[in-house]
């Protein structure tokens, strides 16, 4: 795995990790969700590396990037989508499978709808993507789609703890709690090494210690905020270039409606909707494999040129099956 920090128009840079050949062109690049960063699913793309060049990104106020997050100035998503695009056509010009859970699933889906000449495919896990109504709403009279759809994810973000005494006493606080309950190891450890930072002071050994979040609850309940989006819009794009899509949706607690699900694939009839088993909405921390399987598989179809007929078995050693790449 490798660091790597951007220089950005908007000043600071983005930051993210890698892996695979550095030589070799950029085929995948994962996009986190809200609150998280790229290092929290460095165990789903590792074993991508061992093929293909693959990134991870940290959004703007997320993580290890420095570019200018300001609470009061987040209204959309378009301006992750416009990071996530200028970084693109600095490193991977040429086009990538661009990948992403929950916020970053949607913000690659936006940025297929307006550079499609960036995009290969799109591997999506529960996207957010919500009514068209709720849109509207959103563009047409903001405050009237504040009183009827208070965001309450936003809210509790605002109220999210900000500093620890110390990294273990961080990691003892999430564990087995509200949204990591259902996490697999080593998800929490890696989403915390780049998810706070020692912030202090004083020298290494001192039992004074104050660790912060990387991720500001402001900035973070901004984000769930600022709905500003146009993911139907995007879709329809998606569709007039014909970009491979597959969508991973959990039978639990899906952001995803089963009526939006519904107008969702009559949209796009040659999209792929996988419902995956015993999962969450945070489906890559519960089953990794899933959707490793489904980047494996567009990387094979849309980089590596691979037909079907030529996509190996692989072994996945947490079920003894075999399963196809």
């Amino acid at each position: 795995m490798r660091r790597f920090a951007t220089e950005m128009k908007a000043g600071g840079t983005l930051a993210g990790i890698e892996f695979g050949d550095p030589i070799k062109p950029f085929a995948a690049v994962w996009i986190h969700a809200t609150g998280f960063n790229a290092m929290t699913y460095q165990s789903l793309l590792a074993p991508l590396g061992l093929r293909q060049r693959v990134a991870a990104l940290d959004m703007r106020g997320h993580g290890r990037s420095t570019m200018p997050a300001k609470p009061g100035r987040m209204k959309s998503w378009h301006r992750y989508r416009d990071d996530v695009i200028e970084w693109l056509e600095k490193e991977a010009p040429n086009g990538v499978v661009l990948s992403g859970h929950s916020m970053g699933g949607a913000v690659a889906l936006l940025v297929a709808g307006k550079r499609p000449d960036l995009v290969k495919g799109l591997v999506l896990a529960d996207p957010v993507i919500k009514p068209r109504s709720y849109y509207f709403w959103k563009h047409v009279c903001p405050p009237v789609s504040w009183i009827v759809n208070r965001n309450m994810m936003a809210k509790n973000a605002k109220k999210r703890r900000a500093e620890f005494p110390a990294f273990r006493e961080a990691l003892e606080s999430y564990s087995g709690r509200g949204a990591f309950t259902t996490w697999r190891e080593p998800f929490l450890a890696d989403y915390l090494l780049d998810g706070i930072d020692r912030v202090d002071h004083n020298s290494v050994e001192s039992d004074e210690q104050v660790w912060r979040l990387t991720c500001d609850p402001k900035w973070e309940a901004a984000t769930f905020a600022a709905q500003r989006n146009r993911p139907w819009h995007a879709l329809k794009k998606v569709r007039k270039h014909k970009i491979p899509i597959v969508v991973l949706r959990p039978n639990r607690d899906s952001i995803i409606s089963p009526k939006v699900r519904a107008k969702i694939i009559l949209m796009n009839q040659a999209l792929m909707m996988r419902g995956i088993r015993g999962t969450t909405h945070f489906l890559p921390m519960e089953a990794p494999y899933e959707v490793r399987d489904a980047l494996s598989a567009f990387i094979a179809r849309l980089v590596e040129r691979f037909t079907l007929e030529e996509d190996s078995d692989v072994s996945r050693s947490l079920s003894n099956r075999r399963r196809r790449a």
